[in-house]
Order: structure tokens, then C-alpha cells, then sequence
């Protein structure tokens, strides 16, 4: 129940926040990624407000060993940049460059019952099926890839 409890209250915060800050309107984001044009930075300081407050969390997080809760934090220790890493952040960021939306404003959007936002929803969950579908397969070919 607490767990429950603290990841609503984490969400409705981050809701909060990109409310607040305005990124849930994809022309923020295309904003900020014109740098030729009329660049808007206000992207750049959400992320780094966004930091500023995560790193400490996640010191602090990292010597208890465990979250809020009291469940023990599994925190991953592959440090390694490799090709499914790779090409999974070229096309997260290709579909944000392409759609100024990432999966948490996408969904706030959802709220708003825009169209757009049911459409990049739905295909970030045919995306996600899709992987768990051909990771497998995809996996073993970006390690032969590799390996050559």
C-alpha cells in the first residue's frame, strides 16, 4: 500500500511539474531543439532542476539500500554503452525529435484527449510489443554485429 501510495504521489508530481513547466506542448520541445531558429532553453533548465534534485535522491538512495518503502533498491551495474543501448536511444530520439513528445508527456497529453497523444501512445505500446516480440532475435544479431 505505501508503495502504491508513493508512486502516485511521485506521478501526480511529475504531472505537476511538466504542467508547470509547459513540456507536456510539443512545441517547447521543438523549441528547444531549434538551434538555428528561435531557440528556447527552457527545456535545458527543467533537466537540470530535474537533476539537481535526483542526484542527491539517488546518493542517498544508493547508501541506504533501499527506497521509501523499505523494498530493497536493484540499481543495474552494466555500465556498458552497446549496440542495443545505442540503437534504442537513436530511436527514442528520433521519435522525439520527430513528435516533440517522450513517453510521460505523451501520456499526460492522453489526458487532454488529444488525438495526437492516442496515436504516439499506441505506438509506443506496439513498439514495446514489438520488441518483447523480436528482442530476442535482435539481440543476437547486434551481438554477432559486434563481434565482426
Amino acid at each position: 500500500m505505501v508503495r502504491s501510495v508513493v508512486a502516485l504521489a511521485a506521478g501526480l508530481l511529475f504531472g505537476f511539474g511538466l504542467l508547470l513547466s509547459g513540456m507536456y506542448d510539443p512545441a517547447k520541445v521543438f523549441g528547444f531543439l531549434d538551434l538555428a531558429g528561435a531557440w528556447d532553453p527552457s527545456l535545458a533548465f527543467v533537466m537540470g532542476g530535474a537533476i539537481a534534485v535526483a542526484f542527491p535522491a539517488f546518493l542517498i538512495a544508493g547508501r541506504r539500500g533501499r527506497d521509501l518503502s523499505g523494498d530493497v533498491i536493484e540499481l543495474p551495474d552494466n555500465r556498458k554503452i552497446d549496440a542495443p543501448l545505442a540503437l534504442g536511444a537513436l530511436i527514442f530520439g528520433a521519435g522525439w525529435g520527430l513528435t516533440g513528445v517522450c513517453p510521460g508527456p505523451g501520456l499526460l497529453d492522453l489526458g487532454f484527449l488529444s488525438p495526437g497523444a492516442a496515436i504516439y501512445v499506441i505506438a509506443v505500446i506496439v513498439g514495446m510489443f514489438a520488441y518483447r516480440l523480436l528482442g530476442v532475435r535482435l539481440r543476437s544479431v547486434l551481438a554477432l554485429a559486434q563481434d565482426a
